[in-house]
């Protein structure tokens, strides 16, 4: 093809393109007043009722905030979705998630899971991981209660498919309760400081570098406070997820907001809203706390203050 045809053909497709007809202009005077709808303070009860009743038998029940957050797929924070798993005693489980890693805690039970050629063993107070894209298969040994956590929401908001099958990010990783309760014996054993934000265990893996995520966009965590306790109020810019597992007479202050815990439920506290945690209970508050800080991490911009 000549030169002349080149142009010409080029002159065309702009005489006939429809891309300038796609353009928009904004000019707002504020630029950062946007119009997304707000990450909503809430507590799934319904949802644990559900998964803790024997008579629900094996089921997936999904943490679901899309009618809040006007999203056209199920996510309880923009960038995180839960769900429980339960898993009759000798039933199964497929699972196959559009996601970078899928994310599980046992709230009770024990079994086998199998992704991949990756298969392991768990029971309850365990936490474990899987690269996403792949089905995963959980079978109970007897009745069990799965905590799922992924960042189906993140793919789908950009129109992304889950890694191929060796090419994720993710490696597969427990950490057994047993250990998980050694560690906590060295974190209790340590001098209670004014810059403590909260005697905790992050979970990460060298897969991810040297952030201290389990998702490059997630982190995860167990957190604890001590009977009479207080968790000093506190922000950042990380949405929190936050799975009550242990702990009477324990409730949260979201800005003035006061919400009282209860246990097998997870609650919502939204980005950026000061918060505060209160254990008026006889019981050590154990919880899980998921939040999408890693990409905060990731470009510097945590957020986290005192006030």
């Amino acid at each position: 093809m000549r030169k002349g045809q080149v142009m010409r053909t080029a002159a065309k497709a702009i005489d006939d393109s429809i891309y300038a007809q796609r353009a928009q202009y904004h000019d707002p005077e504020n630029a950062f007043l946007f119009k997304w709808s707000p990450v909503p303070r809430r507590q799934f009860l319904a949802e644990r009722d559900r998964a803790m009743d024997p008579a629900t038998g094996t089921a997936e029940i999904p943490l679901d905030s899309s009618d809040a957050l006007m999203t056209g797929y199920p996510a309880t924070t923009p960038m995180i979705l839960c769900r429980y798993l339960r898993i009759a005693a000798g039933e199964w489980i497929d699972c196959k998630y559009r996601a970078s890693g899928e994310i599980y805690y046992v709230m009770s039970g024990s079994g086998e899971s199998e992704n991949g050629d990756d298969r392991l063993a768990w029971g309850a107070g365990d936490l474990f991981c899987f690269p996403g894209g792949r089905q995963t298969s959980h079978a109970a040994r007897d009745d069990a209660l799965l905590f799922a956590i992924t960042n189906e929401p993140q793919l789908s908001f950009e129109r992304l498919e889950a890694p191929k099958p060796g090419e994720a990010v993710i490696q597969t990783v427990h950490f057994p309760a047993a250990e998980i309760a050694r560690r906590f014996e060295v974190v209790y054993a340590r001098p209670k400081t004014g810059t403590e934000s909260g005697r905790a265990i992050l979970f990460s893996t060298a897969a991810v570098g040297e952030c201290t995520n389990l998702l490059p966009s997630i982190n995860v965590a167990i957190n604890t406070l001590e009977p009479g306790g207080d968790q000093r109020p506190h922000r950042h810019n990380g949405v929190a997820v936050t799975l009550a597992l242990q702990g009477d007479g324990v409730h949260s202050m979201i800005e003035d907001e006061k919400i009282d815990w209860s246990v097998g439920a997870a609650q919502i506290t939204p980005p950026a809203d000061l918060h505060s945690h209160h254990n008026r209970g006889s019981d050590r508050m154990i919880s899980l706390v998921i939040q999408d800080e890693g990409l905060h991490y990731y470009t510097r911009t945590p957020g986290f203050s005192w006030d």
